[in-house]
């Protein structure tokens, strides 16, 4: 016995008890606390040295799913537009997208998919990296980080 919820939205968030009879035992119940998170993007700040690497997480807040069992990818912003940088989907090795002029080969897709800039150059100064996972067909984790870069 199951209970199916449809359009599932935060005001679902609570206890849910299921009860019934049974002969000769009686009544049965359980309880379960169902707790419903909204979608949001979680928002960092990263400031890092001229020329040093730069390591962003995709996920920082996630520490016990694993990521590798869903499709995800990089991208960065400046200006209103968004560059996708990188792509990985399960049990495949990583795409790069190096069309770009101003990244190329100075992105890596490193272990627990975090992503490595190496140089960071001054040009790199506000522009928004962000990650997305997409682990439902209609769910999108997103995590953006705003680079701010220091020179000696």
């Amino acid at each position: 016995w199951a209970l199916h919820l449809k359009n599932v939205t935060v005001t679902l968030s609570g206890q849910y008890k299921c009860s019934f009879a049974t002969y000769p035992y009686g009544t049965k119940a359980a309880k379960i606390q169902l707790i419903v998170k909204a979608e949001e993007e979680q928002h960092y700040l990263k400031k890092v040295w001229l020329n040093q690497t730069l390591e962003i997480p995709c996920l920082e807040d996630t520490t016990s799913e694993n990521l590798s069992t869903y499709p995800l990818k990089w991208l960065v912003g400046d200006n209103g537009r968004k560059e996708e940088l990188v792509t990985k989907e399960p049990s495949c090795p990583a795409v790069y997208r190096n069309s770009s002029a101003v990244y190329g080969q100075r992105v890596h897709l490193a272990l627990n998919n975090t992503l490595q800039i190496f140089p960071i150059k001054i040009t790199d100064d506000g522009r928004v990296f962000s990650c997305h996972v997409v682990y439902h067909p209609e769910r999108v984790r997103k995590s953006s980080t705003t680079v701010r870069v220091y020179g000696k």
